[in-house]
């Protein structure tokens, strides 16, 4: 069944212009077609279309269900954007597809990019969550100051995640020892040229655990995608 977007759908019985498009021009669906809507927060809605325009889609519910998120608890990315943009939106919709609560776009002294456009990643975030049949939307951050996200509370695990020989390394912990499987997490992923020393130290008296994500010297999507996967994986085996 094809699955649509609109996050006020219960009070507007009706799609969006662009979900509206989809749906009767590309599809080429019509009255009487049963389709899924989601709204982001949860509910997944199952939809009988009253009116087939390619404008203003008119549908009418037969049923709704609440679907939480699979992993149970939160996950939270704070990285740095990358320059190029391909890479950033490649790593936002493989998180969302996978599974996660928050991405915040960090910026930090070594950033190569301090203004980040979210309207596009937002729309590629809808796209990854209709794709891989979740009911929640994911929250985007505009881009965030590192001061501001270390001194954001967080009831849960946070880990800050770097590579810098000069940095401290004996403290390190692998992700899979600094993590508790099922509880909420936060991972800290540097830009290309990895986090100042200050911004470790402040981040390690903040309470943020210092972890490595293995030897090699990961990419800044491969890092932040390397994280999110080890998560769910450490959960899955808790699961076993």
């Amino acid at each position: 069944m094809h699955r649509f977007y609109c996050p006020d759908i219960a009070d507007t019985l009706m799609l969006g212009e662009e979900d509206s498009k989809h749906c009767v021009k590309v599809l080429r669906m019509a009255e009487g077609d049963t389709i899924e809507v989601v709204d982001g927060n949860g509910t997944l809605y199952t939809c009988r279309i009253t009116m087939a325009h390619p404008k203003r889609c008119a549908i009418e519910v037969l049923d709704k269900e609440t679907e939480t998120p699979h992993w149970g608890h939160r996950i939270v990315l704070a990285i740095a954007p990358t320059k190029n943009l391909d890479r950033i939106e490649w790593l936002v919709e493989k998180c969302v597809e996978m599974g996660i609560d928050r991405i915040i776009p960090l910026r930090c002294h070594n950033s190569e990019r301090t203004v980040l456009k979210t309207e596009r990643l937002r729309k590629i975030m809808v796209a990854a969550m209709k794709q891989s049949l979740k009911a929640t939307l994911p929250r985007l951050d505009e881009m965030t100051s590192m001061e501001q996200v270390v001194s954001e509370p967080f009831d849960g695990t946070r880990c800050i995640a770097y590579c810098d020989a000069l940095l401290p390394r004996e403290q390190r912990l692998t992700l899979a020892h600094a993590y508790r499987p099922g509880s909420d997490v936060m991972v800290l992923i540097g830009p290309e040229g990895d986090f100042s020393p200050e911004e470790v130290q402040a981040a390690m008296a903040a309470g943020f655990v210092p972890v490595t994500l293995g030897e090699s010297r990961l990419r800044t999507e491969t890092a932040g995608l390397m994280a999110i996967a080890s998560i769910h994986a450490l959960d899955s085996k808790r699961e076993v």
